[in-house]
């Protein structure tokens, strides 16, 4: 009989637990499997933290992509918090791969990259404002061998109140790799959705959580960095949308058709008087 391998077996395990407390389950994993951490860090996709840049004051978002060790890199200084005693490996700890040495080594992208993360922060700080109406977001760029690489965050947390809370988290990770004449651009795309209410006492508390994956392959024409971040951008806006309706219509409709059929606000004999009234009311007109 085969033994299972350890990884495979946290994997199961977290898809089956409640994805509301990923970070909770996660950290017990750490701490029953130390071995896994970097593994499981890598691969399991949690909501984001916010943190608070110390040179601009402006807040920013941790990820994976974005640390080392302990420290993670501000899209607004591009300096670690806490600083790097002895350099870093780039993103997950593992090197940027291209351009220039010294930075790569520690954890930071060439200049020409760096350049245009800037640029990108900027325009996703703009359209973080106009489709969520608050928020923060991040952008985080590292090198490859043939283009470069990066992650688009996105957090927005609903102020909680009596009746309810929520909470919307994306990750969009893509690769921009170099062709002859076109860039081929690979994006996998996280939603982690968490919804609380207790709006109406007769029906009690509702907790609805959960997450949604979906991936893109598609070559586009780039003659320059603006041209780059402009397709990057319309590549997260066109999925954001599909995800969106796919949650409205889908996930969020079934799960309404659910508690419909289950739960009820009137007594059972109330909805028997309807139905019998709306019987003989049909049953009139038929006369």
């Amino acid at each position: 009989m085969a033994t299972a391998d350890p990884f495979d077996s946290a994997l199961d395990l977290l898809r089956r637990l409640n994805p509301k407390h990923t970070s909770a389950h996660l950290n017990a994993l750490i701490n029953l499997a130390p071995d896994l951490t970097e593994d499981l860090l890598s691969s399991v996709d949690q909501p984001l933290a916010v943190r608070r840049c110390r040179q601009t004051g402006r807040d920013y978002l941790l990820c994976d992509y974005n640390r080392d060790g302990d420290s993670y890199r501000s899209p607004w200084s591009n300096e670690f918090d806490p600083p790097l005693q002895d350099g870093g490996a780039g993103p997950n700890g593992g090197g940027g791969g291209g351009g220039d040495e010294d930075e790569n080594a520690a954890g930071l992208p060439s200049e020409k990259v760096r350049k245009m993360e800037i640029k990108a922060n900027e325009a996703f700080d703009l359209y973080r404002e106009l489709y969520y109406e608050g928020g923060v977001s991040s952008v985080y760029f590292w090198n490859l061998d043939d283009g470069f690489a990066g992650v688009v965050l996105l957090k927005k947390v609903a102020t909680p109140g009596a009746s309810g809370e929520g909470t919307w988290d994306s990750i969009h990770v893509f690769e921009a790799i170099d062709r002859a004449r076109l860039t081929q651009y690979n994006l996998t795309s996280t939603v982690i959705l968490s919804l609380a209410t207790n709006a109406n006492p007769a029906l009690g508390e509702l907790d609805l959580s959960g997450n949604m994956t979906r991936q893109v392959e598609i070559e586009l024409a780039a003659e320059n960095d603006e041209q780059q971040i402009a397709n990057i951008g319309r590549l997260v806006e066109d999925m954001e949308l599909k995800m969106r309706n796919l949650l409205q219509e889908v996930y969020f409709g079934k799960a309404k058709d659910v508690v419909g059929d289950l739960r009820s606000v009137g007594s059972l004999s109330e909805n028997a008087r309807d139905r019998e009234a709306q019987k003989d009311l049909i049953g009139s007109m038929r006369r």
